[in-house]
């Protein structure tokens, strides 16, 4: 039997770096069934982005008519733009086994938890101020009114983190990397997990009578 897979909810600031610690993780352990949840949003794809790689890039008509038909999991408004993950394809996922991280705001992660208790929530931050703006301009792709925007917003949503499971600082990019890692390998181990994968093991240990010559 196969346990069923853990539903990750990440939440950060713009800028912070959540996205690329996923990704990295990710790619750090190609043999662990992880993946990413791709959201359905009504922004506009930056430079490089793909529908149904990055996002599924719809019209907000037509995200107002997912809402309506109750396709979400969960959804939110955020500068003006919806994003939402489906219901479906999230459930699905978790059935087969495979852990899902979900890159969500604050918002977002209240309506999954109301769902989904067992879901493992982290919160990213910056580990200042001046490196969240300067993390943005290196961007190059928002305006000055956009990034101050962006960090108005970032206080906003940071004074929230005292609602999730766990805390990362992401000062050092890898190290921080490390510890999402080992947020992932200790909810692994959880009893119950270990208990389904290896039930054979236990059989054998505890059932089974031992052949003595």
């Amino acid at each position: 039997m196969i346990a069923k897979g853990t539903l990750y909810i990440v939440s950060a600031p713009s800028g912070a770096g959540k996205s690329s610690m996923i990704n990295a993780l990710i790619n750090r352990n190609p043999n662990l069934p992880i993946q990413v949840s791709i959201s359905h949003t009504t922004r506009a794809p930056r430079p490089g982005e793909e529908s149904g790689a990055h996002y599924h890039f719809v019209s907000k008509e037509q995200f107002e008519e997912l809402i309506a038909q109750n396709a979400f999991f969960e959804y939110a408004e955020v500068f003006g733009q919806y994003y939402g993950t489906s219901k479906m394809a999230i459930e699905q996922t978790l059935t087969q086994g495979i852990d899902v991280f979900l890159d969500i705001d604050w918002q977002g992660a209240r309506q999954v938890r109301e769902q989904m208790n067992d879901a493992v929530s982290v919160f990213i931050l910056p580990p200042s101020s001046e490196e969240l703006e300067n993390r943005l301009k290196m961007r190059g792709q928002d305006s000055q009114e956009v990034i101050r925007s962006r960090m108005r917003q970032a206080k906003a949503e940071m004074s929230h983190y005292d609602e999730y499971d766990y805390l990362i600082i992401n000062e050092d990019f890898d190290h921080a990397v490390t510890q999402l890692q080992a947020i992932l390998q200790c909810h692994r181990l959880r009893q119950s997990a270990q208990a389904l994968k290896y039930q054979t093991i236990i059989q054998d240990l505890l059932v089974n009578e031992p052949e003595i010559d």
